[in-house]
């Protein structure tokens, strides 16, 4: 042995082995020596490959310890390789074999056959041995009843242990002890069976039984299940009371806390044992199962009293910790990086030897778990959104000699995008790749979803496709999200663009969104790559995603309805096979992108499927998903149908201030202003103000019936009520003036567009120019055209124009090739307009015309002024 110790493995080791008569002389005692100077020197790799081989040598050993005589020690042997082989049958026989037998069977002929059940675990076999020892009447011990709740635990037989336990208490040959207790309180916590925890605690009360640090132990996860902060506080100060701290103590009391979101107690026991490992308070060994526990001797604590086990089946009456609370306490211990790195007890000079004696601790399992310990705080950082705290702990961990692992570079990088957002944690992450760490997928999910979140789309799905194994979708889902969203900024400005109808804009209102699938197609993919199963918050944004062809960009035709058809279909299939049913959202997108793409018959058949799905469940489809059906009606010229199902609508109370403005609208259709106005008093009486949106509907009607002054006559009352008129509502107007040649209308609402400060858009330019250009004014098209492009740029001339005049004109008088290319690039930031007014002067000055850049002094916006200024002080 001594040889062995000293590393000659190869000639001790394999005569250990082979010789038998070594087996079975060993001692055990000797072995247990040998464990225990093995366990307490560094570690390494072939260190632990020795300590691995001494516990197969001692469980090797156990079998030929066992039982009275040979016969007893074969049949065990047997036995528990027959139950290995999985041949229950021939265990049963050799079982049966055993207790037929003439001889006399004590309760160590049956220990290696149940301490194997117990293992496994195999608690029916537990309960056939357990048969024999009654039939033979063999005097059990607190071993044998010891390794049969074990079984039974581990088996999820939790009703059979608490009655074995009830009956030990109350015969006279044995006595309840504590490590039986403790097993089933595990098994109660691993299982989080609530009521066998609750019985549990009476039948402790019942035999007056103490405590010892396994049984806090498994107080804490409790109070961690039932998520209860004033329970795991309360353990603290008993366990305060009766033991000292040590590392592994601190350890699982630094675990709960960061689980219950109590930063600021994980913090102070995380300092607290960092203290105890400067002064050398270490007492950590390994189990015999080559687990880490404490070496100090676990002496249990008598019953005093009533410790307060119910707390843990109360409701926890406080709140976890907020964010906001833990930040502010934590403040004031660590204020700064300097103080928060070293926090032994003493002089600067004492702690600056406190450090250099971690040295002789590296590669020692009490690094692990400071290490472990620390990375649980600095995901807790990441939880309750407190990134500063999660740096000066990294810090600390480096002043104090130990290397981030990649589960600590999880929670920082968690830490970081959730308060700086992705490009810190990026910087992280090439961190982690100088030092040949991977990065978990849950830190590339949480960068991913991040970056999402920010749209940057190309590096979320960079870090998606490194993810190689996850179990949630939400990744997934944030990408498709920002795919969604793009689509909606997309389509936005493309109906902006393009909609001159109220019908079509009108709908902006309830969050028309437009589709960008060829994004999302690769993740899709990736997703079922994977094996992940979608959640309805996938299938919303897919109807979402996928449910357009043709629209917004042009009306729906035969070939882009059988598509989006198919689409749809496979989705529902998916879902149906996922056992997912429809939400109001994703049968609202669903709709949605049905009525965009004019298929009114498929529109209405699924709407009568989803008022049968969501009556079954006795709940209402609600006004928005009605809303997209009438606004979808409306625009085929589906009028008697809108008009039905709005009367369905009113009849069961379903109705808001958009219900009314889309039928407000559906009135240009039959060209009834006499019904708009009955809408509007019905809209008043329900309490419902009219907005912007009601005064175009109205004015549109009002145009299509030709009646110019009493649409400037209901724009005036507009005005007056101080109800705000976008842009919508004047190109309205334009595009009717611009229809029917009305140049005077025209140039009275651009003066009433200046005058309210509102500024024009590329539709805008259109209508005014177009109606110059068709009657033959071409100077005056021209001129318009750079005012309303200069007051599309800003309508604060003195300080926006003057002030990037230089740049812009770098943009229009540019002689470079690529001078468009890059006036284009601001349609990428969401500047269309900016773009387009650029283009419109940089047009001007190719065409020979000046640029002037004072809009106001321009003869046709004098004229303009002089002509209608007055108006508004009239109105």
């Amino acid at each position: 042995m001594c040889d062995y110790l000293r590393g000659e493995k190869e000639t001790i080791l394999g005569f250990i082995y082979t010789d038998s008569a070594l087996r079975r002389e060993a001692p055990r005692a000797c072995i247990d020596m040998c464990l225990g100077f093995l366990c307490g020197s560094e570690e390494s790799g072939e260190k632990v490959g020795i300590i691995a081989d001494f516990y197969n040598l001692r469980r090797y050993h156990g079998c030929f310890s066992y039982g009275r005589n040979s016969i007893t020690r074969r049949l065990q042997v047997q036995i528990v390789e027959a139950l290995r082989s999985n041949h229950r049958s021939r265990a049963s026989s050799l079982l049966s074999e055993l207790g037929c037998g003439n001889h006399s069977l004590r309760a160590n002929d049956f220990i290696y056959m149940l301490e194997y059940c117990s293992r496994a675990p195999d608690p029916l076999f537990v309960m056939e041995i357990w048969r024999i020892m009654d039939e033979k009447k063999v005097s059990v011990n607190h071993r044998c009843v010891m390794l049969r709740i074990q079984a039974l635990c581990k088996g999820g037989y939790l009703e059979e242990a608490f009655d074995l336990l009830d009956f030990v208490g109350k015969t006279h040959d044995l006595h309840p002890i504590l490590p039986m207790y403790n097993n089933l309180l595990r098994e109660c916590v691993q299982t989080k069976s609530l009521d066998q925890a609750r019985q549990f605690f009476d039948l402790m009360e019942d035999q007056v039984l103490g405590k010892n640090e396994v049984t806090y132990s498994q107080f804490l996860k409790l109070a961690v299940f039932r998520k209860n902060l004033s329970a795991a506080h309360e353990i603290w100060k008993e366990y305060m009371t009766y033991y000292s701290m040590s590392i592994i103590s601190l350890r699982k009391f630094i675990w709960s806390f960061t689980r219950l979101r109590d930063l600021e107690s994980a913090y102070t026991a995380l300092q607290h044992m960092v203290d105890l490992v400067f002064k050398g308070s270490i007492f950590i060994n390994r189990s015999a199962d080559g687990r880490l526990c404490s070496s100090r001797f676990d002496i249990p604590i008598p019953k005093n009293g009533d410790m307060g086990l119910k707390i843990f089946m109360e409701e926890n009456k406080h709140s976890l910790p907020s964010v906001s609370d833990n930040s502010k306490r934590i403040e004031s211990h660590a204020s700064n990086v300097e103080d928060s790195t070293i926090f032994y007890m003493g002089s600067k000079e004492d702690k600056g030897f406190g450090i250099n004696m971690l040295v002789k601790y590296k590669g020692k399992p009490v690094m692990k778990i400071l290490r472990w310990s620390f990375s649980d705080v600095i995901r807790a950082c990441a939880q309750t959104q407190n990134c500063r705290l999660a740096e000066q702990l990294i810090l600390q961990m480096q002043n104090l000699g130990l290397e981030p692992s990649c589960h600590t570079y999880d929670g920082l990088i968690r830490a970081i995008v959730r308060d700086r957002g992705f490009s810190d944690g990026m910087e992280v992450l090439e961190t982690m790749q100088l030092r040949n760490l991977k990065p978990y997928d849950s830190t590339l999910a949480a960068l991913s979803i991040s970056s999402s979140n920010a749209l940057q789309l190309d590096l979320a799905e960079c870090l998606l496709d490194q993810i190689s194994r996850i179990s949630y979708i939400h990744p997934f889902n944030a990408f498709l999200a920002a795919c969604d969203t793009l689509g909606i900024e997309i389509s936005l400005k493309q109906l902006y663009k393009n909609s001159h109808d109220l019908c079509l804009t009108g709908f902006l209102q309830f969050d028309f969104q437009g589709d960008l699938p060829e994004r999302a197609v690769p993740i899709v993919a990736k997703m079922k790559q994977l094996k992940l199963k979608p959640n309805i918050g996938t299938y919303e944004l897919l109807f979402s995603l996928f449910g357009n062809v043709n629209a917004p960009y042009e009306e729906g035709n035969m070939l882009s309805q059988v598509d989006v058809y198919r689409r749809i279909k496979a989705i529902q299939m998916d879902m149906l096979n996922n056992g997912i049913q429809h939400s109001h959202l994703s049968m609202k997108n669903l709709l949605k992108a049905l009525g965009t793409e004019g298929m009114i018959r498929e529109l209405m058949h699924y709407l009568h499927l989803a008022q049968r799905q969501f009556s079954l469940s006795n709940t209402y489809l609600g006004t928005p998903i009605y809303n997209i059906v009438l606004h979808s009606l409306i625009e085929a010229k589906e009028s008697h149908r809108a008009i039905e199902i709005f009367k369905n609508m009113i009849s069961c109370g379903l109705r808001d201030a958009a219900t009314y403005n889309i039928m407000i609208d559906c009135c240009s259709i039959i060209q009834c202003y006499r019904s708009a106005r009955a809408l509007v008093s019905m809209m008043i009486r329900d309490g419902f103000l009219p907005q912007t949106l009601t005064y175009t509907a109205l004015i549109k009607i009002l145009l299509e019936l030709e009646d110019y002054d009493e649409a400037l006559n209901l724009l005036d009352q507009a005005r007056s009520e101080e109800i705000p008129c976008d842009i919508l509502l004047y190109n309205t107007i334009l595009q009717k003036a611009c229809r029917e040649g009305i140049i005077d209308l025209i140039e009275l609402v651009i003066e009433l567009m200046h005058q309210e400060k509102i500024q024009p858009d590329p539709s805008t330019c259109y209508y005014v120019f177009s109606s110059y250009v068709d009657h033959g004014f071409f100077s005056t098209a021209m001129e318009s055209l750079q005012v309303l492009s200069m007051r599309m740029i800003s309508e604060d001339y003195d300080s926006i124009l003057e002030e990037k005049r230089t740049e812009f004109e770098g943009f229009i008088l540019s002689e470079d090739d690529d001078a468009e290319s890059r006036i284009l690039q601001f349609f990428k930031g969401s500047e269309e307009n900016l773009a387009a007014a650029l283009l419109n002067l940089r047009w001007c000055a190719i065409s020979g015309y000046l640029i002037s850049w004072s809009p106001n002094e321009s003869s046709w916006a004098r004229r303009l002024f002089d002509r209608y200024g007055s108006r508004k002080e009239s109105s």
